[in-house]
């Protein structure tokens, strides 16, 4: 590629790149393909901003999103976070880890975080191709040198028990990846780290949370449709499928 590389403002000449498929990590026997913005580009998170609206996530220091020829189980997602209505199972979540402490710390690597992130990953992607123990690789997929991202440490006194990715958007937050202790089914950490985030954005004035890919047909990417209401991204444009309940 020549020239000189595209700036965050200029949206309209940023060039998009196809990967070689492959094995869906999702849906077995099926192949994967994704669509992603121009790595030599110049990216910022406000090009970030800009490409989050069209279902484009943040992977390391890429912006991608699922192109696959053949199938569109892979649903961008996105909660309208002034309108979200919390059911009795979540009030029940939330009054279950009030005595929960929540910190922000710079992105990057740090131990204890990294045993946590192995032994959940252990738990609940074992032998599926995410369980890598190299640390530079974990700390590769969560951060990036241009994104604003924060690492959000919820702790019960000392003990570690869930930290939460997210990226800061220009009106929004996107969750990039949380983990948990395993051995605290009770708490529901995941699902509270969501409830928790959904809240941080209404604080922050912020007008959506970005939950990533919502998969029907994968038992653990189907969660996501339990925060109502929320919108999916379609056909070029977000629509909101299943009635506020």
């Amino acid at each position: 590629m020549t020239g000189t590389a595209p700036q965050a403002s200029d949206l309209r000449q940023l060039s998009f790149y196809a990967s070689a498929e492959h094995p869906c990590s999702y849906l077995p026997g099926r192949q994967s393909l994704s669509l992603f913005a121009d790595p030599t580009a110049t990216v910022t998170n406000t090009l970030y901003s800009q490409l989050a609206p069209y279902g484009f996530r943040r992977s390391g220091p890429y912006l991608y999103r699922p192109a696959c020829p053949r199938c569109d189980a892979c649903v961008p997602v996105r909660i309208p976070v002034a309108e979200f209505h919390a059911r009795r199972n979540h009030r029940r979540c939330v009054a279950h880890n009030q005595d929960l402490r929540v910190r922000a710390v710079e992105p990057g690597h740090y131990d204890e975080h990294f045993r946590l992130y192995r032994r959940y990953m252990a738990h609940r992607h074992s032998g599926g191709g995410m369980d890598d123990p190299d640390p530079r690789r974990y700390t590769g997929f969560l951060t990036s040198a241009w994104s604003d991202t924060r690492f959000y440490e919820f702790r019960h006194a000392n003990e570690l028990l869930a930290v939460a990715v997210v990226d800061h958007l220009d009106d929004a937050l996107s969750a990039v990846y949380t983990y948990y202790d395993p051995d605290c089914p009770a708490r529901g950490l995941g699902t509270y780290a969501i409830l928790w985030q959904i809240q941080e954005a209404r604080h922050r004035g912020y007008r959506w949370l970005y939950l990533g890919y919502w998969i029907r047909e994968c038992a653990k990417m189907r969660y996501k449709d339990q925060f109502r209401p929320f919108e999916v991204y379609r056909g070029g444009s977000w629509q909101r499928p299943i009635p506020c309940a």
